[in-house]
């Protein structure tokens, strides 16, 4: 499994008090950005944790931090959290916001090694571990945009090549409930792609570019995923999948799958 995946032991809830939502399909009320969700315990667990679909949390399911909560609470601030250190609070939620984009780029380039290792991701990888192990100001330092546009043109590099030869070209395609069982996607650039509530039942997706793919709700009973290219559990959380559906390995399957 990757070093990269939220262990909420070991945070002091971050992403239940830093993060807001707004009331819809996701949730069932508004939380302003610093709130506590009234749900978190004293011991920084959810309370309704084993019931948040029934309840109207289904973004909560499908939220991943990438192991950017356990870095900032148990590294960069050394176990302190954001009740018994009240003066670091806002600057815990900052650094919480940039760790959990350089953690996303290091499970992405963690993944391209395994498929295509090359000098070039190695080299980004240190970069990239450096800042994140950086004291609180020096992660806020960090130039975020700058360090995904290197990354961003590495994976592409990856993809290129794990690809060849090319699929269907459909990076940012609007396929927003379309029925694409008859499509063969295998080796496609899906970048991007709008795919919510898409019927990908019994698809093989061997070799597909997901980067970064909106897959809410997009039906994957019977679909063969073990083989996609930079599909994160956040997005697998966001799927309708069954028993049936291959995931690639390291993955979770939801619980709410059934």
């Amino acid at each position: 499994m990757s070093t990269y995946r939220s262990d909420c032991s070991r945070c002091a809830g971050l992403c239940c008090v830093a993060l807001p939502f707004t009331r819809s399909a996701d949730f069932p009320e508004d939380k302003a950005g610093g709130d506590p969700c009234r749900h978190l315990g004293p011991d920084f667990g959810c309370g309704i944790h084993d019931r948040l679909r029934d309840r109207g949390y289904a973004g909560c399911t499908v939220f991943e931090c990438f192991g950017a909560g356990q870095q900032v609470t148990q590294v960069t601030f050394g176990g302190a959290d954001w009740r018994t250190e009240p003066t670091s609070r806002q600057q815990m939620f900052d650094v919480f916001a940039v760790m959990r984009h350089l953690h996303e780029m290091l499970a992405l380039l963690e993944e391209a090694a395994e498929r295509s290792p090359s000098p070039d991701l190695a080299e980004l990888t240190v970069q990239v571990s450096a800042a994140a192990a950086g004291a609180a100001d020096d992660v806020l330092a960090t130039d975020v945009g700058a360090l995904r546009s290197v990354v961003g043109n590495a994976l592409r590099r990856v993809s290129a090549e794990v690809r060849r030869p090319a699929g269907q070209s459909l990076a940012g395609a609007d396929l927003v409930g379309r029925d694409l069982r008859r499509r063969d996607l295998r080796r496609a650039d899906l970048r991007s792609a709008l795919l919510m509530a898409a019927d990908l039942r019994g698809v093989d997706l061997a070799d597909t570019d997901l980067l970064g793919a909106d897959l809410r709700d997009a039906a994957v009973a019977g679909a063969d995923l073990s083989r996609v290219l930079f599909l994160s559990q956040a997005q697998v959380n966001a799927l309708r999948g069954d028993g049936s559906t291959r995931l690639p390995a390291g993955h979770d399957r939801p619980a709410h799958w059934g």
